[in-house]
């Protein structure tokens, strides 16, 4: 007695092969067109501005408040507020740097420096844009003082604020 099924399900007829041989050739072209559609965006994408070009990288064990100065259209300006948390990073700055020396101060939640510099600049108690760092005082701002970063004219940098930073 034979208990081979008459029909076998894991063979498809010759008229099936047929039809399965004039659907390569399409399908083939459509993966090659998608692999190279998704190759171009890739591209695309790798190369757009919208990664971040300065980053600050909070290794420490609390939320920090951040305020940053730099040179803008030849005047110095400085911007706050940025809250990273525990070993968190935030991008500050998305275009490619255009300084060499970026200007970082960091308070932790209670309004205490945690990063105190020697470089003179301006913050206030909400978020800011203050352009130029003299009188602070005189113009209704705090004098801070931020920590200067070398960036070493790099267009992309990352800062690490650890419980050791000046």
């Amino acid at each position: 007695m034979d208990l081979r099924p008459s029909h076998s399900f894991c063979q498809p007829s010759s008229r099936t092969k047929r039809s399965w041989f004039r659907l390569l050739p399409d399908f083939s072209h459509r993966l090659a067109f998608s692999a190279l559609f998704g190759a171009a965006l890739l591209v695309v994408l790798s190369t757009s501005r919208a990664h971040a070009e300065f980053t600050v990288c909070n290794q420490t064990l609390d939320v920090v408040n951040l305020a940053v100065g730099q040179k803008v259209d030849n005047a110095d300006q400085t911007d706050g507020w940025w809250t990273i948390g525990a070993n968190q990073c935030v991008n500050i700055i998305r275009e490619e740097l255009a300084n060499r020396y970026i200007y970082l101060y960091a308070t932790d939640v209670f309004g205490h420096a945690i990063l105190n510099g020697s470089t003179e600049m301006c913050v206030d108690r909400r978020r800011f844009s203050i352009r130029g760092i003299e009188e602070c005082w005189q113009r209704g701002h705090i004098a801070a003082r931020f920590v200067e970063v070398d960036t070493l004219e790099q267009v992309r940098w990352t800062y690490f604020l650890t419980g050791n930073s000046p």
